[in-house]
C-alpha cells in the first residue's frame, strides 16, 4: 500500500577518554565524529492523516504484534522485537499505551491479534474500547527479520481511531543493517541512548544485537507521528 565561553559536556569527556589511555593504558571508546558517518537513513512509506494528532486521542490500545507465523525466524524475531516495540513507543509520550486483554478478546472475537490487512470483525473497535477505554489501536506486524550482520527488520504499523476506524499514522518500511544511511541511523541512535544512561557507546553491539538494531528501528518509525 503507498502512503500517501563554556566547555561542553562532549568536550569533558573526550578529554577524560584520552587521559585515561595515556596514563592507564586503557581501550578508548569511539567519539561522535567515528560512530557518526553521513546522513541517517529516513523512513519514506509513512502516511499521516494531519500534521497534529486529534486532541481526543490520548489512550491507545497496542495489540499483539503479528507475523507470518509459518515463517520460523519471523516467530522468533516476534518474540524478542514485541517488548522492544512497545517500549519504544511508550518512550514517544504522545500517549497513555496499555496492552489489550487477550483473554477478553479472544472470548469475544475468536482471536487474540488482528492485523488491518484482514477484514476485521465489525464490532472490534467496540470491543476494544469497552475493555480499554480506548481512543485508538496501534496495530502491528513484524514483515521482516535478520538477526545477524548486516541485520534487516520490517514493520508494518498502523495507529487507527477507534471511533472513527480512520488511519491517524501508518509506517510500512525495512531497515536494511548493510546500508550505510542505516548503519548512520543506528549509530546516532545509539550514541545518544548511551549518553543518557551516562554509558559508552559500542559499535559491535549496533551490527550485532537485533533488540539494539529492533530499538533503534522502532524509534525511528515513531519519531515520524504526528506532533501532539
Amino acid at each position: 500500500m503507498n502512503f500517501p565561553g563554556t566547555i561542553s559536556k562532549w568536550a569533558i569527556t573526550s578529554a577524560a577518554l584520552v587521559g585515561c589511555a595515556l596514563i592507564t593504558g586503557c581501550h578508548t571508546v569511539a567519539t561522535p565524529s567515528d560512530l557518526v558517518r553521513g546522513k541517517g537513513y529516513q523512513p519514506q512509506n509513512i502516511y499521516t492523516e494531519s500534521a497534529a494528532l486529534p486532541k481526543n486521542i490520548r489512550r491507545v490500545v497496542v495489540l499483539p504484534l503479528t507475523c507470518n507465523e509459518n515463517d520460523e525466524t519471523l516467530a522468533d524475531g516476534r518474540a524478542s522485537l514485541e517488548p522492544v516495540l512497545l517500549s519504544e513507543f511508550i518512550k514517544t509520550k504522545k500517549f497513555e499505551v496499555v496492552t489489550s486483554d487477550a483473554a477478553f478478546l479472544k472470548n469475544r472475537s475468536g482471536r487474540a491479534d488482528w492485523t488491518t490487512e484482514e477484514v476485521l470483525p465489525p464490532d472490534l473497535f467496540t470491543l476494544l474500547r469497552e475493555n480499554s477505554a480506548c481512543d485508538a489501536v496501534l496495530f502491528a506486524r513484524l514483515t521482516v527479520f535478520r538477526a545477524y550482520p548486516p541485520m534487516e527488520i520490517g514493520w508494518r504499523l498502523r495507529l487507527v481511531n477507534a471511533e472513527t476506524g480512520h488511519t491517524i499514522w501508518a509506517a510500512d518500511e525495512v531497515f536494511n543493517g548493510g546500508e550505510r544511511s542505516v548503519k548512520s541511523g543506528a549509530r546516532t541512535h545509539q550514541l545518544l541512548a548511551d549518553r543518557e544512561a551516562a554509558g559508552a557507546p559500542d559499535e559491535w553491539f549496533m551490527q550485532n544485537s537485533p533488540a539494539k538494531f529492533g530499538q533503534y528501528t522502532a524509534a525511528s518509525l515513531f519519531s515520524t507521528l504526528p506532533t501532539r
